[in-house]
């Protein structure tokens, strides 16, 4: 059923690895209601997440990281009392809170997020840490399972991941406490490693596969579609300058250089060009790749939503990526969407997004 309208939520879903999880193409990122960089009110989450539902997404990502488990309490209390069977969760494991024995000040120096400082972070990649840090999440969620867990950023603790931490998820998956597995990074490298030498259902790769970015394409990518692992991209405006591109724009968490600036903006004129935006073409472009399931778009506010709803939603010609091939802006191997495909079902009603009534992406 890949890439088909799912008629509990409105919006295609695709699973991840042949483990039966499934998830929406269009995902939440829950950073951003853990107070990422500014607070925001519980009220104000619980809005957002509304939101988000309400327009059909019903993949949420989080993590213990967030907010020092706020996300996870704010995502768990929204959901709270939603058909379990309908939406997928994931959280991560790798960073382990420890209560701190007085609170002084706020996480906004160590983790960048606007909470105070009530716990501190431990990498534990271990067996025990990897089933501590499950159970602490169920219970911030108030759930009974999750979805999908991923070992969160193993940069530097690599030995430990593979060695521990990936065996003790493997091991729970059999157990049937969470359904699919996988590891969620900024780079390609190591998720490459995980794809090729493990079992991973999924990798969350940040930042790697965009518009301005390709690194995910050189080898991770073609290994998922080897070993039948699929990718949830995240990061897909690339830390704001595929979403605005204009002087002293982000790319990666810093200012962007010249010529990526350049590159954004042509991008954004030719996407005007051709009736669409940046933005729609920033969502839209992962799925040119068949290993892509999801994009994860980081979410605090109900506009956000809206926006994100809508520009997943628009058309992106063909036009547009056969110019910016052509214009360099593109390289010309890279796979881009393609067009409705014939099995896709003709009675789809007319309300529903033109994404969602067929142009699968091929």
């Amino acid at each position: 059923m890949s890439g088909l309208p799912d008629s509990r939520s409105g919006l295609p879903r695709r699973p991840l690895g042949s483990g039966g999880v499934e998830v929406t193409e269009l995902s939440f990122g829950a950073a951003g209601i853990g107070n990422l960089y500014a607070p925001i009110s519980d009220e104000q989450a619980a809005t957002a997440l509304d939101h988000a539902w309400n327009a059909g997404i019903r993949y949420f990502d989080t993590a213990p990281h967030y907010g020092l488990g706020l996300s996870e309490r704010r995502l768990g209390e929204a959901l709270r009392g939603r058909d379990r069977s309908s939406y997928a969760i994931s959280t991560k494991v790798g960073r382990l809170l420890e209560p701190v024995g007085e609170v002084t000040g706020d996480d906004l120096a160590d983790g960048g997020f606007a909470v105070p400082r009530t716990h501190r972070r431990v990498w534990d990649f271990s067996a025990d840490g990897v089933r501590r840090s499950i159970e602490a999440s169920l219970t911030r969620l108030g759930a009974d399972r999750v979805d999908i867990v991923f070992l969160h950023d193993p940069d530097h603790h690599a030995e430990e991941a593979f060695r521990d931490g990936y065996p003790a998820l493997e091991k729970l998956r059999s157990e049937g406490v969470v359904g699919a597995i996988g590891a969620g990074m900024n780079q390609a490298g190591m998720l490459t490693r995980f794809v090729r030498d493990t079992d991973v259902d999924a990798v969350l790769c940040a930042g790697r596969y965009t518009l301005l970015d390709h690194t995910a394409l050189t080898e991770l990518l073609p290994a998922a579609s080897e070993r039948g692992a699929s990718i949830v991209i995240g990061g897909v405006f690339n830390s704001g300058l595929l979403a605005d591109p204009r002087p002293g724009a982000r790319f990666d968490y810093s200012e962007a250089p010249p010529e990526l600036l350049a590159r954004a903006v042509a991008l954004r004129a030719l996407a005007e060009r051709h009736g669409t935006t940046l933005r729609a073409a920033a969502l839209a472009f992962p799925f040119g790749h068949p290993a892509v399931a999801s994009v994860l778009v980081g979410i605090h506010a109900p506009e956000q939503v809206t926006d994100a709803a809508e520009q997943f939603a628009a058309d992106v010609p063909d036009d547009f990526w056969q110019e910016a091939r052509e214009a360099g802006l593109l390289p010309q191997d890279v796979p881009v969407p393609g067009t409705v495909r014939a099995d896709i079902p003709a009675d789809i009603p007319a309300d529903i997004p033109a994404v969602v009534r067929g142009r699968d992406r091929l």
